[in-house]
């Protein structure tokens, strides 16, 4: 999540100008599912002990749950704001 999230950050920040695909949305999304994840492990680590990190096949398979969560909020955001106007035509046109 950490490095999809530093990565639509880096892909945001170059085109801030004009985010006309709301990657900002994106990478706020993507830091909101990284910290959420960060505060589960330190919770379960100061409650459980243990193990940090965990690698296991059931924690790779929930990341990859929440980025694709987390992509498809974002994709179904775009479609309802159609920022070019591709499903919805605008008044102004």
């Amino acid at each position: 999540m950490a490095m999809a999230a530093a990565i639509s950050t880096a892909v945001w920040y170059s085109k801030a100008e004009k985010d006309v695909y709301m990657l900002k949305l994106l990478s706020l999304i993507l830091w909101g599912a990284t910290i959420m994840v960060f505060v589960d492990h330190v919770m379960g680590y100061l409650a459980e002990g243990g193990e940090f990190i965990e690698m296991s096949a059931e924690a790779t398979v929930l990341g990859f749950v929440l980025l694709t969560t987390a992509l498809v909020v974002w994709e179904i955001v775009l479609l309802i704001k159609d920022p070019k106007a591709v499903l919805y035509k605008r008044k102004s046109e």
